[in-house]
């Protein structure tokens, strides 16, 4: 979660930099007081790791600043941009008791400053790791959804190399098209959220389901599914699964949503 918060930030700093300039990356600790307050007002006494990430980019006005983090809010032209990874960084930080500040003017770039809790150490030696449980198997039919290639290409091999069967799709119209093909064998569909060409995984899954309500669906999301509209998932059965995900958590999350085990909460992606 750390590396896509990161990855996020940068990526939207190249964005903001089409004619190249300078992205600026410091740690630093932070230690704040009652009186931090007055200038950082999610502030709290402790003591913080801070990352600064700082570009020489376009900027924003005062307008902008006011909907930076919010769920699909985006400057950018159609096809550029989801407006999700400001918004996936701003859940990330805060599910782990932290904040995100950011400065910003237009034509003179933005500084967005990370807060996260420094870890107390832990008390004597820490108690071994347990064994991993062996990976959940199956041998159904998935059809895969994922614009990403890298996220594409991991999750079609891990769940070849778990014995499902996998077919392939960029976006909704290419899913659509390998559905009037195969409905009838496929038994779960693993969609991300947010794909080109104007159709969301949710609105695909309800197309599907349509034709086949038993049919299991399970939504790739980047950022954190408390921050989805809860209404997007009315009349649906969706179980979400955050992303970056590892193979073990992918793995369960498939086989709980085939066996009709899954609680219907969002799973979670890492220890």
């Amino acid at each position: 979660m750390l590396d896509q918060m990161v990855m996020n930030l940068c990526l939207n700093a190249r964005d903001a930099m089409p004619e190249g300039g300078t992205l600026t990356l410091v740690t630093s600790r932070a230690d704040f007081d009652g009186a931090a307050m007055h200038t950082h007002p999610e502030a709290r006494p402790g003591h913080f790791a801070c990352l600064s990430v700082r570009d020489s980019g376009t900027g924003m006005g005062p307008d902008v600043l006011a909907h930076v983090f919010e769920p699909f809010f985006t400057t950018k032209d159609v096809g550029m941009g989801t407006g999700l990874g400001l918004a996936s960084v701003y859940g990330i930080v805060h599910q782990h008791q932290g904040w995100i500040e950011v400065e910003s003017a237009v034509g003179k770039g933005t500084l967005f400053r990370v807060y996260l809790p420094i870890a107390k150490a832990p008390a004597g030696n820490a108690a071994p790791a347990p064994h991993a449980a062996p990976s959940k198997r199956g041998t159904e039919t998935i059809l895969l959804v994922e614009d990403e290639e890298p996220v594409r290409k991991l999750a079609k091999v891990i769940l070849g190399r778990l014995g499902y069967q996998v077919l392939v799709a960029i976006d909704g119209p290419s899913a659509t098209r390998l559905w009037a093909e195969h409905s009838g064998q496929i038994d779960l569909l693993l969609t991300d959220m947010v794909m080109p060409n104007g159709m969301t995984g949710i609105q695909l899954g309800q197309s599907f389901q349509q034709s086949k309500p038993r049919l299991k669906i399970v939504v790739m999301s980047g950022y954190s599914a408390d921050i989805i509209d809860a209404s997007l998932r009315s009349g649906l059965n969706v179980t979400f699964l955050a992303k970056p995900f590892e193979l073990e958590v992918l793995a369960a999350t498939i086989r709980r949503a085939i066996d009709g085990t899954d609680s219907g909460a969002p799973p979670r992606s890492g220890g």
